[in-house]
């Protein structure tokens, strides 16, 4: 995602824990124009937040980064709450249960960020600029802030999706389900290559 950022002129900062890890260093020869730093670095440096870290560890990074530093910011949040079990049937196991999200979780440690959730339901491949036969597909989100979620969703827009806004944030422990539904084909048979679409009459 650091990469479409970029593409579309924007500075960016990879957060990591290791900055000298390989692929790190990999990705940073690869994209020349960006910058790596720490998570805290990271965290000073936004002006908007990506939030891609593994679901079981979210919170030990945001403490790593420091939660004061994304206080005011618009973060997006692209998190699932995958439980350490491997799938049953291509079907993943969540921490969470339906009447909880880790959205709603990392709202709670971010108290003073603007969380909105958005890719969360899609592969890597497919985040930037989807081809799908010519069809537009959409991105839920949801979050409390009105003004940054307008923010993403022109960010999505850029990036080629349409967007449907869901609501707050209680409105995630519906949408990071759909990771469970959009991994079940990848699972079962090694097809990863497809986004969701929200039909209207």
């Amino acid at each position: 995602m650091g990469k479409a950022f970029l593409t579309e002129r924007n500075a960016v900062m990879l957060g990591t824990r290791n900055t000298s890890k390989d692929e790190v260093v990999k990705w940073k020869e690869q994209n020349p124009s960006a910058s790596i730093g720490t998570f805290e670095e990271t965290a000073k440096f936004g002006e908007i937040i990506v939030l891609a870290t593994g679901g079981a560890v979210t919170e030990d990074a945001i403490k790593m980064a420091g939660a004061e530093n994304f206080s005011g910011k618009t973060v997006i949040d692209t998190t699932n709450p995958i439980a350490p079990e491997p799938p049953s049937n291509g079907v993943l196991k969540y921490f969470t249960d339906i009447n909880e999200s880790l959205m709603e979780r990392v709202q709670q440690w971010l108290p003073g960020a603007n969380v909105v959730k958005a890719f969360n339901s899609v592969g890597n491949a497919l985040m930037y600029k989807p081809n799908l036969q010519g069809q537009i597909p959409t991105m839920f989100i949801c979050g409390n802030n009105v003004a940054a979620k307008e923010q993403v969703s022109a960010i999505l827009e850029d990036f080629g999706w349409e967007v449907e806004d869901m609501g707050t944030v209680e409105a995630a422990r519906a949408i990071e389900p759909l990771c469970i539904l959009w991994c079940i084909p990848g699972f079962l048979k090694n097809e990863w290559m497809h986004a969701f679409k929200l039909l209207k009459a």
